[in-house]
């Protein structure tokens, strides 16, 4: 009997014949005796992609980092040693679950050969008191060697094994810094820069950091290279979160490096070492300065103790060339260091070390001494920006990302023409780009030849499939372009100039985040892109009570599109005052897909429709109090005011109170004393839980502009 030992979603990596990557979403199952994954969670007797039987012959082997798109993930390889050609590679967007699955593979290798052994000792015990010999008696110590060496040898390798990573060992041109001790007694082929790298002394403590720099004598690095120095601090982070911000090179490396300004993927060597282009943002003197970009390669481990090493030397790259307006400086050694501690009140403590030793090169390192040790200091100091970062985020679910460098010409034209040349060569298609423009094309791909081989979904479920996928794409391919808006109309006016007053626009749907396709495993979210209904009419009310199902004013909105056979979303916002003010937002549709999950929001009851409702809004414009008082976090309405829901023939109306809460009437208070001078984004959705209805799609999104309370007018109600 089998039985589940480990199961989620994983990514599933691979090449094609022409040589490019592609990486699904797969469920993947390990049971006792097999690995195997599946388009979506198996249910009966579902049958797999791809299975591999595991025994003790089977192998897990660490592939190390694959960039596929901006994606970096993390990528295993499964297979038999007795036939390599039959593998399973599976990936993770994070190195935590990559770490969980293959422990988890590896213990039931374990069980396996464990299993077979015991068993290999019983039909050897029976050969040996068939033969007539006692195994009780003293064997000598060849008998034993010959007993005891293959399994020892199995377990050699099997251990050996588990430690060999791809690049298991740095590049012959990266110096592995964090090996000084050892190398010195241990290698005795080591060269002499290595030799003299013995001793630090501490020269400040700034940030909460010790600032070493290397006593050695550097006779043979050039004049305008500096010393090496480290900066040591601790961040309360477990090593594989750290690691992974450190690998990312894309916004998120703002909010902790100040000296990073652009940084793209020029070579991938193998799944430890690339190449990058990195621009620094040094800050001095900018106007005299040129500013300094580097082409180095990164190597990377992680060793047995729990501990991750970045290294990093430059190197010339025939893609990568000097930039028209940018000084190429040298690092002669450098890289980062993150060892874990022991936690201290139950707080996860790491050790970062992060060592520099670079050439700037240009006139300003001659003229003026304090500008190499300026920046030098401003890039150590990314440590005490970790160790800010993790303390003031709980954002721990990343997905490491790093643009891709599609080709840089080193032609040397004039530099305003270079520069504008350099913009369009280095730019790379962003991961939240990516995932709203075509996410999904690239993460559930199904045009893999293992796929085609290997797939035998039941009939019942590859229809659900279908119908769930010509759902999606009837929801995508249903705009309401040829729909004729001006039949439209509604008091409050629409502007789509960008300094207007008192008016209403549709803002761009790429400005909100939305759970994506693999938020259930790594909570990474998108842009939402095209919303799935079209605004059409806003409407601004003023009435001394409250108003209350604003669909059955007739010549309204939902009256016109009723008409037409379009359903219409109401979205009633009840602001309680001196009056009652009441906006009212139109949204729009062709009839609602049947399955969709719109659908079932519309003709769900009312705990469903709670449970689900959700606003994401935003303050692009307006003072600091109120934009941090609105915030931009995304809420259930349901659950946090009262929500009335009116199901009509063509129509569902949803009347949200806003005075129903007292923390949302703080808000209000605030905000109504200066509503004129704000810019107001709103975003409505219905909130995804499954994989089955992820990605989320916006409802629909407007911007409202200056607004003023004077223009709101007395609704005529019937």
């Amino acid at each position: 009997m089998s039985k589940v030992i480990y199961e989620g979603w994983m990514v599933r990596y691979g090449r094609r014949k022409i040589g490019r990557s592609f990486i699904h979403m797969r469920y993947f199952v390990l049971e006792t005796r097999v690995l195997a994954y599946y388009k979506r969670k198996p249910q009966g007797n579902m049958v797999p992609i791809k299975t591999l039987f595991i025994d003790g012959n089977c192998r897990v082997e660490d592939r190390g980092l694959k960039i596929h798109n901006g994606h970096m993930v993390y990528v295993l390889c499964v297979y038999n040693k007795k036939d390599k050609y039959h593998r399973i590679m599976m990936a993770a967007f994070n190195i935590q679950e990559a770490l969980i699955w293959k422990e988890k593979i590896e213990s039931v290798i374990d069980q396996q050969h464990d299993l077979n052994t015991a068993n290999g000792n019983m039909v050897h015990a029976s050969f040996m008191a068939k033969a007539g010999i006692n195994p009780d008696r003293n064997a000598s110590s060849s008998d034993r060697e010959s007993l005891a060496s293959a399994e020892e040898e199995e377990e050699n390798n099997r251990s050996l094994m588990r430690r060999t990573t791809i690049g298991n060992g740095p590049p012959e041109s990266v110096l592995d810094w964090t090996r000084e001790g050892d190398s010195v007694l241990s290698n005795q082929s080591t060269s002499d820069q290595v030799f003299s790298r013995k001793h630090w002394r501490l020269v400040r403590c700034q940030n909460g950091l010790r600032i070493f720099e290397e006593l050695s004598e550097a006779d043979y690095l050039p004049r305008s290279c500096s010393r090496a120095m480290k900066a040591v601090g601790v961040v309360e982070a477990t090593c594989e979160a750290i690691f992974e911000l450190v690998m990312c090179m894309d916004g998120t490396r703002f909010e902790w490096d100040c000296s990073f300004q652009y940084g793209s993927l020029v070579e991938e060597v193998d799944g430890h070492t690339a190449i990058l282009y990195h621009r620094l943002q040094l800050g001095w003197f900018s106007m005299f300065v040129w500013p300094r970009d580097l082409c180095y390669v990164r190597y990377w481990r992680r060793n047995d103790d729990g501990s991750y090493v970045v290294l990093f030397r430059s190197r010339e790259h025939p893609n990568c060339g000097p930039q028209p307006g940018f000084v190429r400086a040298h690092i002669e050694s450098g890289g980062f260091k993150f060892s874990p501690l022991k936690s201290r009140n139950g707080r996860t403590r790491t050790q970062v070390q992060h060592l520099m030793q670079i050439d700037l090169k240009g006139w300003g390192v001659g003229y003026f001494p304090s500008f190499q040790q300026h920046c030098l200091l401003q890039m150590l100091n990314s440590v005490a920006g970790l160790r800010e970062w993790f303390s003031q985020t709980d954002e721990t679910h990343t997905v490491s990302s790093i643009p891709v460098m599609m080709s840089i010409a080193s032609d040397s034209v004039s530099s305003k023409k270079g520069r504008r040349s350099e913009d369009n060569s280095t730019q790379s298609v962003p991961l939240d780009q990516l995932h709203s423009a075509g996410g999904n094309s690239v993460l559930l791909d199904e045009e893999s030849d293992e796929d085609e081989d290997y797939q035998s979904p039941e009939p019942e479920d590859e229809l659900e499939s279908v119908k769930a996928e010509n759902a999606m794409k009837q929801a995508d391919e249903d705009p309401l372009d040829q729909l004729d808006l001006s039949c439209f109309s509604g008091n409050l006016r629409r502007d789509d100039r960008e300094n207007s007053r008192d008016c209403w626009r549709i803002p761009d749907g790429n400005n909100f985040k939305v759970r994506s396709k693999t938020f259930c495993y790594n909570k990474t979210k998108i842009p939402a892109g095209k919303p799935l209904m079209e605004l059409v009419a806003v409407d601004w009310f003023k009435d001394v009570k409250r108003i209350d199902h604003v669909a059955r004013r007739r010549g309204c909105a939902v009256q016109v599109a009723s008409e037409k056979g379009l359903f219409t979303f109401v979205i009633n916002v009840q602001v309680p005052a001196s009056n009652h003010y009441s906006m009212v937002f139109y949204f729009v549709s062709k009839p609602l897909v049947p399955g969709s999950l719109l659908q079932h929001f519309v003709d769900g009851d009312d705990e469903f429709r709670n449970s689900r409702f959700k606003l994401i809004p935003s303050v692009p414009k307006g003072s600091w109090i109120v934009r941090q008082s609105v915030g931009s976090t995304p809420c259930l309405l349901g659950k946090a005011v009262d929500c009335s829901y009116i199901r009509g023939p063509k129509y569902l109306e949803i009347d949200i109170d806003i005075g129903s809460s007292t923390v949302a009437n703080g808000v209000l208070g605030l905000v109504f004393g200066v509503i004129t001078t704000l810019v107001v984004d709103m975003a409505f959705l219905i909130q995804a839980n499954t994989y089955e209805e992820l990605p989320e799609r916006l409802i629909g999104a407007v911007r409202v502009s200056h607004l003023e309370l004077s223009s709101a007018t007395v609704p005529l109600l019937e």
